[in-house]
Order: C-alpha cells, then sequence, then structure tokens
C-alpha cells in the first residue's frame, strides 16, 4: 500500500479557496433569489442596473462598464430585449451604434431589484489601489492557466454558454 502525500494547507490556500466559496455561494444564492423573485438572471439584472445608471449606452459601454466581453453583454441584452426590458434604439453620435435604454417595464422591475454580487464585487474591487488591482489581475490569470482554465469562454455569472467561435 503506497502513501499519497498529502501537500499541508496553508494561509495562502485556505483563505483563497475560502473567497472564492463565498464568492460562489453568494452568486448561486443571489441566482435563485433573482429567479424567484424577478425572473431575471444574476447577469440580466446586472445588466439592467447598468443600463439604468446609464440612461442611455452602447454595447461597447456596458461590457466596459460591466468588465464583461461584448459578446456576452449582447447575449444578455438580446435575453433583455425579448422580455421587453430595455429598447434598442440607434446612437445619435454614431448611427451604426446601438443605443440601449431602459423599457417602461424594465424600469419598474428594476425599481425592485436590489444590489448585484457584481456591482458590490465590481465596487470594492476598483477601491483597490492600482497596484494591488494589477497584483490580484496577474495572480488570478496565472491561477487559472496553470489549472487549465485559462482557454475557457468567460461569460457571465450563470448565463448559457456561449458556443466556441475560436475556430
Amino acid at each position: 500500500m503506497s502513501v499519497i502525500a498529502i501537500e499541508p494547507r496553508t494561509d495562502s490556500v485556505a483563505t483563497v479557496m475560502d473567497a472564492l466559496r463565498r464568492i460562489v455561494r453568494a452568486l448561486r444564492s443571489a441566482h435563485v433569489e433573482g429567479r424567484a423573485i424577478r425572473g431575471a438572471s444574476m447577469a440580466q439584472l446586472f445588466v439592467l442596473r447598468e443600463v439604468g445608471k446609464a440612461g442611455v449606452i452602447t454595447i461597447g459601454q456596458l461590457a466596459e462598464r460591466t468588465a464583461t466581453a461584448q459578446s456576452s453583454v449582447s447575449a444578455v441584452v438580446a435575453r433583455l430585449a425579448s422580455r421587453g426590458l430595455i429598447v434598442r434604439g440607434t446612437s445619435d453620435v454614431d448611427r451604426r451604434r446601438a443605443a440601449i435604454s431602459l423599457s417602461d417595464e424594465g424600469r419598474i422591475a428594476l425599481a425592485s431589484a436590489p444590489e448585484t454580487i457584481q456591482e458590490r464585487l465590481l465596487a470594492a474591487f476598483r477601491q483597490l489601489s492600482v497596484e494591488r488591482q494589477q497584483a490580484i489581475a496577474r495572480g488570478m490569470d496565472e491561477w487559472m492557466s496553470a489549472a487549465g482554465l485559462g482557454q475557457l469562454v468567460p461569460t457571465m455569472f450563470f448565463e448559457p454558454t456561449l458556443p466556441d467561435l475560436t475556430g
């Protein structure tokens, strides 16, 4: 019988894994609450709230505000539009760009929606110094690459996976 050596848990390992567990738990709880109360996913509420804050916004601006790829935001916007929660128009500045705004139904839905986990996470992250943000970003990127997860398409939380268009 062979004995497998298990590395002892370090404070850093436990701290990081506990942080991930807290994030996943909060996201899962918020996802269930969002579906039960408003019928919208967390990502949809997050995008809806960002549209509401902006008044009128483009997909590119929305992607930047949500720290998400344009393709992921576009998919969520399409679902919100199909539910009648947002309206797509044309930008006054550039006719080639879509201008997105809340519909009356979207304003009503948003009025009762709590702050999303994504908003809380982004706001807290942005309070960190730029150097700390960069260090965390580098560390997370290295960690995901080392775990073999660096090539996964980062869709919005709990949204359907997008098809892989990289070939």
